[in-house]
């Protein structure tokens, strides 16, 4: 086994929806201790629902049809315990007051995960302006306008699988071409938790689909997760400037704080003096995959040493974008109440984000993300879960 294994709304209506859900029954909780109630509502004309799926070992994970956001993934630690390793909100109120509890917990990023260059990009004679929504650059797709927050079409197919889609319409935050995405969840006997994302345009456009789970695999949300241990298998990463946006130059991972080949907790080396490091005050960059694609391979492994869960990750993508939580609990984000009552800490958790690589339409030497009429868009997640490390 590779990795760990192998080496030891809108805001108008934000404030009435959260009165409303402050107030709705608490029973028929989830697992995860959501009540689906709190999530009921109608966003943009449009119904929201809280969709819960299962397996018979014990993994249950709670999808809301708003941006398509895993809201709770729960699977059981080293003791049988049922723990929720992915950060949120509890209430739909929160996830649509994009303008004081902005986030992107959980969410299907689109149409163009992380970040373009001055949102600007150029295909054959034509150059398009995107919204700038992150400096002066453009963030997944637009951010508080990107699919992130709308509402997909949502079709559960037995306990175990979930089908949202979304119709783009071309212009939307300046991509061009009518899109027609889908995203499709299913949770595997294994407990495994996997992801394809599907598309197709009427016009020559881009695309970069991908999630955003936060994990923190102990399950403590109040704490750092400094004690995770990561593995990535990627020799190489993208460096990047100031901005978080790539400089062009492949580097090699040897010798620095970005290397994570062999395992060891994000904490040893989340301070670092080396330039990328510090500039982000952690790691908020994309690694070159050694998979080449093979999404049968294991690229990345998360774990944690308090409940021994351990999180493989497999993808058919060229990159994935590890983040520490490095705007967590910073500013008014310290503020904020997430589920069960938590405020959470800087550095709170990691996200690995499978992906083409960050500002790729302006760097034709990567992989690229195109998509033409008559192609069809075909991206591939898969993050399994089991118990490693316990005594016996």
């Amino acid at each position: 086994m590779k990795g760990l294994k192998a080496t030891f709304c809108a805001v108008g209506v934000a404030a009435a929806m959260l009165t409303a859900c402050n107030s709705a029954p608490e029973q028929n909780l989830t697992v995860s201790g959501l009540n689906p109630a709190k999530f009921d509502t109608i966003i943009n004309e449009k119904p929201v629902k809280l969709y819960t799926l299962k397996n018979q070992n014990g993994m249950e994970v709670c999808i809301t049809n708003y941006g398509g956001r895993i809201v709770s993934l729960v699977v059981p630690d080293k003791d049988g315990k049922p723990t929720d390793v992915v950060l949120g909100f509890d209430n739909i109120a929160q996830y649509a007051d994009t303008l004081n509890s902005p986030s992107d917990y959980g969410s299907s990023v689109g149409r163009y995960a992380n970040r373009i260059k001055n949102g600007q990009f150029q295909l054959g004679d034509s150059t398009y302006q995107l919204k700038q929504n992150d400096g002066p650059n453009c963030l997944h797709g637009g951010g508080t306008t990107g699919w992130m927050n709308q509402v997909y079409d949502a079709e559960q197919i037995g306990d175990s699988i979930l089908k949202l889609t979304i119709v783009a319409e071309d212009g939307e935050n300046g991509f061009p071409g009518t899109v027609k995405a889908t995203t499709t969840y299913k949770v595997t006997a294994d407990n495994t938790l996997d992801m394809v994302w599907e598309a197709e345009t009427d016009k020559e456009t881009i695309i970069n689909q991908t999630n955003h789970n936060y994990y923190n695999l102990s399950g403590d949300f109040t704490q750092a997760a400094y004690d995770q241990v990561l593995y990535v298998n990627a020799d190489k990463f993208t460096a990047s400037d100031k901005l978080y946006i790539p400089t062009g130059e492949i580097r090699n991972v040897e010798g620095t704080a970005m290397d994570f080949r062999k395992p060891h907790a994000v904490g040893d080396s989340i301070n670092s003096t080396y330039d990328q490091v510090a500039n982000a005050t952690g790691y908020d960059h994309n690694y070159c995959l050694n998979t080449n694609g093979d999404d049968t391979q294991v690229c990345a492994t998360l774990w944690s040493p308090k409940t021994c869960i351990l999180m493989e990750m497999r993808t058919n993508e060229p990159g994935v974008q590890v983040y520490s939580g490095n705007f967590q609990g910073v500013g008014k984000d310290a503020d904020i109440i997430r589920k069960h009552g938590i405020k959470y800490p800087k550095h709170v958790s990691v996200c690995l984000e499978s992906q083409k690589y960050p500002d790729s339409p302006n760097h034709p030497e990567w992989a690229s993300p195109v998509l033409k009429p008559g192609e069809k868009y075909y991206s591939h997640a898969s993050y399994t879960f089991s118990i490693f490390g316990a005594e016996k």
